[in-house]
């Protein structure tokens, strides 16, 4: 039958096949030698990656503090012009108060002088509050052109007046702490 083994075979299939390996060799074989390259490879690879991860870190590390700088100065840019809005809705009411200040015809007699005199109070009280908050007036006339500053709505001709000079300021322009928050508006002497 099949299915009956024999002693003899049953202990053959028990049995442990013989995988002794010598332990102590005194000559390295060719294997150990590849082994030791491969090795000798492996570490300088992963040394160069520890090379790479540094340098990677210390790029990340870099940009990390250049992007806490430009933040900062984001932020202190802010805060410097934070009234910036506020201060360019109240520029119109101080040149509306111009306007009507030279109105006045200085006789500080009559009924709209008494009136004006109150307007050139508020308009003073303004202008300082402005100022206080960093507003200052471009100069205009008498100035040499400048279009960073000034803004040209019209061109005369004056040969009493250097080229480029600004001959009259139409509408006062102002900085923020040395910033242009709005362009004088003038007449620009053109001799050509």
């Amino acid at each position: 039958m099949k299915f009956k083994k024999g002693k003899e075979e049953m202990n053959n299939e028990n049995s442990v096949p013989n995988t002794d390996v010598p332990v102590n060799n005194s000559e390295p074989s060719s294997d150990q030698g590849s082994s030791k390259t491969t090795s000798e490879d492996e570490l300088n690879k992963l040394k160069n990656n520890i090379i790479d991860l540094e340098n990677k870190l210390k790029y990340q590390q870099a940009e990390l503090v250049n992007y806490r700088k430009r933040k900062d100065e984001e932020t202190a840019n802010l805060l410097k012009f934070a009234n910036q809005d506020l201060i360019l809705e109240l520029i119109p009411i101080a040149d509306n108060f111009e306007r009507a200040i030279k109105l006045d015809d200085n006789n500080l007699e009559d009924e709209l002088s008494k009136f004006l005199s109150g307007f050139k109070m508020i308009y003073s009280h303004l202008t300082e509050t402005l100022k206080k908050y960093g507003v200052e007036e471009i100069e205009t006339v008498g100035c040499e052109f400048n279009p960073n500053i000034h803004e040209a709505l019209m061109t005369a001709h004056d040969e009493t007046k250097p080229n480029e000079q600004v001959v009259e300021c139409l509408l006062k322009g102002y900085t923020l702490k040395g910033k242009v928050i709005r362009a004088a508006k003038v007449i620009v002497n053109k001799l050509d």
